[in-house]
This record gives structure tokens, C-alpha cells and sequence, in this order.
């Protein structure tokens, strides 16, 4: 029985397809946060950034 559920590879490829599905999801939640972050400081204070950038 064992060995029968070692060699048992028919659920294999829905595994991998999940695996990979759950890590590119989690790569473009950090990124989105990453860019999201970058993006309210710069528009939170746009005297500041203009200034900082005219010096």
C-alpha cells in the first residue's frame, strides 16, 4: 500500500501548478506593496519632494 502511494503520480502536476500559482501571487503582493509604499510617499507630501529635488 505504501509503495502503491509512492509511485502514485497522478496528482503530481496539480501540485506544481499550485506551488507555482501560490509563489508569482506572492512576488506581485510584495511588489504592489513595495510600489504602493513608494508611491503614498510621494504623493503625501509633494511640496517636500519638489523641494527636495530643486536643491
Amino acid at each position: 500500500m505504501i509503495k502503491r502511494f509512492l509511485n502514485d503520480t497522478r496528482g503530481v502536476t496539480s501540485v506544481e501548478y499550485a506551488v507555482i500559482i501560490v509563489s508569482l501571487s506572492l512576488v506581485i503582493v510584495a511588489s504592489i506593496s513595495m510600489v504602493g509604499n513608494s508611491v503614498e510617499d510621494l504623493l503625501a507630501n509633494p511640496s517636500r519632494k519638489l523641494q527636495e529635488t530643486l536643491h
